[in-house]
């Protein structure tokens, strides 16, 4: 079963400060920006950031801080997929559904960090 990595979700402070980072100091062309959510065309996975309303100095260790990245993963299929990681007791903190059209489960890493997969499922 081959894994790729899909996107990876920068959380951001100040939108404008990052895409201009992300964009003019960086480089890297823009999909389409948001105040909420902003994409670049890497020509590989998805960046793309997304507003943290949360500050790492009130909430140490909250993931979702600014600052802080979430990897996603696309599989061929995520029911076997989760089997494998249901059965190597790996945490999962969203078992597979259906979110806007794509299945979509989420796990967390020994370090706690969390991370997405995304891909097919059986009926």
């Amino acid at each position: 079963m081959g894994i790729e990595v899909s996107y990876a979700i920068v959380f951001v402070k100040d939108m404008k400060r990052s895409v201009a980072f992300y964009r003019d100091t960086l480089g890297i062309p823009m999909r389409f920006e948001s105040p909420e959510w902003t994409e670049f065309a890497t020509g590989g996975a998805t960046l793309a950031l997304h507003y943290a309303n949360a500050d790492p100095r009130d909430s140490p260790g909250d993931l979702l801080a600014a600052g802080s990245c979430r990897p996603g993963l696309r599989v061929d299929n995520l029911d076997e997929f989760h089997k494998r990681m249901i059965a190597q007791e790996v945490h999962c903190s969203r078992p597979p559904e259906n979110i806007h059209g794509t299945m979509v489960a989420e796990y967390v890493d020994p370090d706690g960090l969390p991370f997405s997969v995304s891909g097919g499922a059986s009926a």
